[in-house]
């Protein structure tokens, strides 16, 4: 299951999901034909409302579907027009000009200006959503006329063009947005409709390719989206002809479809799991403000073990939060801190700490299961570190750990963004994932030289700031989880830079 930052809900009992498979349109091994006219996509991410203000993450491809973005995000991550077909900042570069596509309108009659751009930001800046914070520097919107806009920034924002290819881009039509319809009857200027007749929000959605659709008609006249509660069934489903495609994150499941040569594999990264370290500034657990601390607990994971047992060696190791794709991104310290549990019970008693501490830690199943939760609390009970396991179920988790703050820290699942800003953002800057505040002067120095996005001396900042950032032990990683795209005969699909599962721009008929 995909739980990540936001702990996303995955509502569908198995009987749903049973449900769903047996409603798919395959209809059974070796029923699709050559060149398939559908595309039967399943998942484990939910989409509860289909509200561009609640887009985020791996439920994108439910909104893509009927909503295109203002910008195109390529599977390399390149962007290029899509309902903005150009773009420019001021040299200040809190300045950007959108100029629009003319002569599109919204599936009901609207047309699409800078005016509906504009309703539509601002919807989604104030929409209280799990991404709103992507706009937060977006302070005034200046419409020029029905084709040209500019945008104003409280302060640069390297990810804004990332942000407007994405949830924040979505483009709904207007005359929609302030009456909540849009929550089960979505209206875009999309590639899709949705077929409302055979659509259960939250189990499974239909959608029926667009007459007169502005764009390129993407090859599919139908596509369905089916979520699962488990990856058992999605794998029965793809084995069975009934699924098109899936990315798989269990490595147990990646194992069974190994030897099925009708179903083509990729494998690529994009979640790590780690614990997050919050309360660098020992409100509830003193001991962490201490980097001595910190630094134990990094050299204390037997990260090696942990990724062969866990996930069959299905991934790569790593002790930093920047992935691969950021400039930030430095190999040698995917291997800074070597298990050294000696090492670290010397780090621990110089702290003052030689006869450890506890740490109270949250336990959601669907993150921590039993394997992974006793490999923690081995390797650090192995340094005097007692780990008292917190269980809590989806709904007081956001409760206790977001609101509340109850917590130290947080085994997690998280995306590695391609962008330092995004990261930098999410788990450095005071907020969701820096929920204290905790900062030190090093990080207050470089902040302002990586937003600022200029270039050589912004990516100077951002490896500087991952180097302290593992220096300092602000973060726990363990490793990048391997993720495994699979197709089935007929079908073929890229991974998606920024995104845990494709673009719905990303599948073809595999003759095509």
């Amino acid at each position: 299951m995909r739980i990540s930052a936001r702990i996303s809900a995955v509502a569908a009992t198995a009987v749903a999901a049973s449900l769903v498979l047996a409603g798919c349109g395959g209809g059974g091994e070796g029923s699709k034909t050559a060149t398939p006219s559908a595309l039967d996509i399943a998942t484990l991410t939910a989409a509860q409302s289909l509200d561009p203000k609640d887009a985020i993450g791996s439920a994108l491809p439910y909104f893509q579907a009927v909503y295109d973005t203002l910008i195109k995000r390529t599977p390399d991550g390149t962007f290029k027009p899509m309902l903005a077909t150009k773009w420019d900042y001021d040299a200040t570069r809190t300045h950007l000009d959108l100029t629009l596509r003319e002569g599109v309108k919204f599936s009901d009659g609207t047309a699409f200006d800078a005016r509906a751009v504009q309703a539509n930001l601002e919807h989604f800046q104030k929409g209280g959503g799990g991404a709103a914070k992507t706009l937060a520097a977006l302070k005034n919107i200046d419409v020029k006329d029905a084709t040209h806009l500019t945008l104003t920034l409280s302060a640069p924002d390297p990810a804004l063009l990332f942000s407007l290819s994405d949830a924040a881009g979505l483009m709904a039509s207007p005359a929609k947005l302030a009456d909540g319809s849009l929550r089960t009857k979505p209206v875009g200027t999309g590639p899709y409709t949705l077929d409302k007749a055979k659509t259960a929000i939250g189990n499974k959605y239909v959608y029926e390719r667009k007459t007169g659709y502005w764009g390129d008609k993407l090859p599919f006249k139908s596509l369905t989206i089916s979520v699962f509660d488990n990856e058992t069934a999605v794998v029965n489903g793809l084995k069975t002809g009934q699924i098109d495609s899936a990315v798989l994150q269990d490595a147990g499941q990646q194992s069974s479809v190994a030897s099925d040569t009708r179903l083509k594999k990729a494998d690529y990264t994009f979640d790590f799991q780690a614990l997050l370290l919050f309360d660098r500034g020992g409100v509830h657990t003193p001991a962490l403000a201490k980097p001595e601390v910190r630094q134990a607990l990094n050299l204390a994971i037997d990260r090696k073990t942990m990724l062969q047992q866990l996930r069959q060696g299905r991934g790569e190791l790593t002790d930093q939060v920047f992935g691969p794709e950021t400039k930030a991104y430095d190999k040698s310290l995917d291997t800074a801190y070597r298990h050294d549990p000696a090492k670290a019970k010397k780090l621990l008693a110089k702290a003052g700490y030689e006869d450890g501490f506890t740490l109270k830690l949250p336990r959601v199943s669907a993150i921590v299961n039993d394997a992974l939760a006793s490999s923690l609390t081995s390797d650090l009970e192995a340094i005097g570190v007692k780990v008292d396991w917190d269980a809590l179920d989806g709904a007081s988790a956001l409760q206790k750990i977001y609101r509340e703050r109850a917590y130290s820290a947080m085994v997690m699942n998280m995306g590695q963004s391609p962008l330092d800003w995004v990261t930098t953002q999410d788990l450095v800057v005071p907020g969701t994932f820096n929920m204290f505040g905790t900062s030190d002067k090093t990080v207050k120095s470089l902040l302002p030289r990586i937003q600022a996005g200029d270039g050589t001396k912004a990516a100077d900042a951002a490896r500087a700031l991952n180097k302290h950032l593992v220096d300092e032990g602000w973060f726990v990683p363990f490793y990048r989880m391997q993720y495994q795209l699979v197709t089935g005969p007929g079908i073929k699909a890229q991974p998606q830079s920024g995104m845990a599962v494709p673009s719905i721009y990303n599948y073809a008929p595999a003759t095509s």
